[in-house]
């Protein structure tokens, strides 16, 4: 046997190693990696979810002008409306502002749809006195900056929401007019909805989330708005 091939041995066994050790080392710091993502994640969401909750706190406030205050209402498997924490992230939750004497101004929904990026989530005030749809404000969105995001900061289009109808037919049932989105400078009602030129794929999805949401919750809490009534005290009435 020669020396040439009496040598290669070891260089393969040196060779398998080298390699072992190079697969533990990354296996070593793709575990660690992980670990250190879910302990961020699991540090971070508490943090998270206390600064939405906050955003939405103040966002009630912002969609109900004349609120000081607000109150959370969960909807019941009877159609009526029971109070809830304020901080409650359960599902079918609507939030209810009173001016500082108690008197209810309105109540602040949640509503989401796709955009052109991704999901739009904003909140809407609703006025009984008016049956209107009285402000909004965006929680999250992704829209491309300076185009999409136009539905934050448009002051033409954020005007739309001052008084956007939404009042009941007869009967109670259904709204007397679907909200419809329109072109720019093309509103002719009150229940429409003037698009944002240059992003239209983004007005258009806040037009039809409005109007899927308010569909669905303006029957609903209309039938039942005496569940969100306080007395000068602060109790809830039926309390």
């Amino acid at each position: 046997m020669s020396e040439s091939s009496i040598t290669a041995v070891p260089e393969s066994g040196s060779d398998q190693a080298q390699v072992w050790q190079m697969y533990r080392a990354v296996v070593g710091v793709g575990i660690a990696c992980a670990l250190v993502i879910v302990i961020v994640y699991e540090v971070t969401r508490p943090i998270i979810q206390r600064n939405r909750i906050e955003l939405r706190k103040q966002a009630v406030l912002d969609v109900l002008p004349g609120a000081e205050g607000s109150a959370a209402f969960q909807l019941t498997d009877s159609g009526s409306f029971a109070s809830v924490s304020v901080d409650s992230d359960a599902e079918n939750v609507v939030f209810a502002g009173y001016d500082e004497d108690n008197v209810l101004v309105g109540l602040a929904i949640e509503a989401q749809g796709m955009g052109y990026q991704d999901v739009i989530r904003l909140v809407y005030g609703y006025s009984f006195e008016s049956q209107a749809i009285i402000g909004i404000s965006v929680l999250e969105s992704r829209e491309t900056p300076g185009l999409g995001d136009r539905i934050e900061t448009d002051e033409q289009f954020l005007r739309n929401f001052e008084s956007l109808d939404v009042r009941l037919a007869d009967g109670g049932g259904q709204l007397a007019h679907p909200i419809e989105f329109v072109k720019p400078d093309e509103k002719t009602a009150a229940w429409q909805i003037d698009g944002i030129s240059g992003a239209t794929i983004s007005s258009r999805a806040v037009a039809q989330m409005l109007n899927e949401s308010a569909t669905w919750w303006i029957p609903r809490v209309w039938k039942h708005q005496a569940d969100f009534l306080r007395d000068r005290n602060g109790q809830q009435h039926g309390n």
